[in-house]
């Protein structure tokens, strides 16, 4: 039987074992520089490849994940802005509902457009309530879904959102800083929704060390996302030893669970 992302996903959060993410912004990324991002990937042990965004310029994205999916076996997740993102040939979409936010069209107006088009594709539907967090200064991600962030000194909203979310039966919470976040999320909130909400807890936004990655995980994250910070990482330093940081925790979560 063939093992589903969300299998993959319960399977991190009931292990505590960690995991990490790579998002990448169609618009910034050519095809002829996929060979070098997948080996700099295969090389930090990267778990998923993350493509979308809150606003694309071109369709580069229908040329970039045949040709990630042409190289690598990470399995490749779509993050959609829009139903332009729609790739058949990803391993699976993330079907974002924006429940931090009170826009209709992001809750459930796109969606309803999606479904028909969802139906006919082999994609894994992945139901994850999309939260938005202040992050210092407005965002791409704010803009354009004209809703207002999650107050970053308000881990109780987040909780009492998440926790809806988790009663809607959505089967994944991404809570999110955006796109060139100054800070990321605080290690208070992730703690809050980690020990109450049973469900698979990414985080990203702000994310530029390893020392800043471990603490997210260890308050409760299990899959940390790094977005912008991986385009500027031209050396690839920073995958290295967010690789290392993995590693590491995963090493110590395995011998304290022997």
């Amino acid at each position: 039987m063939r093992t589903t992302l969300l299998d993959t996903f319960q399977a991190l959060r009931s292990s505590g074992k960690k995991a990490f993410a790579v998002l990448l912004d169609p618009d910034h990324v050519s095809v002829s520089e996929v060979p070098m991002l997948v080996a700099r990937m295969e090389a930090a042990s990267v778990d998923f490849i993350l493509v979308g965004g809150s606003l694309i310029i071109n369709r580069n994205i229908h040329e970039l994940v045949p040709a990630f999916k042409s190289l690598t076996d990470i399995p490749i997740v779509l993050f959609p802005g829009s139903l332009t993102q729609i790739v058949e040939t990803a391993d699976g979409i993330l079907f974002l509902s924006l429940i931090s936010g009170r826009n209709p069209e992001l809750l459930i107006g796109q969606h309803v457009l999606a479904a028909p088009l969802l139906r006919k594709t082999e994609l894994e539907i992945m139901p994850t309530g999309y939260m938005l967090i202040e992050s210092g200064k407005s965002t791409t991600a704010h803009y354009i879904s004209n809703t207002t962030p999650i107050p970053h000194d308000k881990p109780d909203i987040a909780l009492c959102t998440a926790m809806a979310g988790e009663m809607l039966g959505l089967k994944y919470i991404y809570m999110d800083g955006g796109s060139g976040a100054e800070k990321c999320i605080s290690e208070e909130m992730i703690q809050q929704v980690s020990r109450h909400v049973a469900l698979p807890l990414i985080i990203g936004g702000g994310i530029r060390e390893g020392a800043t990655a471990r603490k997210i995980w260890q308050a409760g994250a299990d899959v940390v996302v790094i977005g912008n910070a991986f385009e500027q990482d031209k050396d690839g330093d920073l995958m290295q030893e967010i690789a290392r940081v993995k590693r590491q925790l995963n090493e110590e979560i395995r011998l304290k669970t022997n």
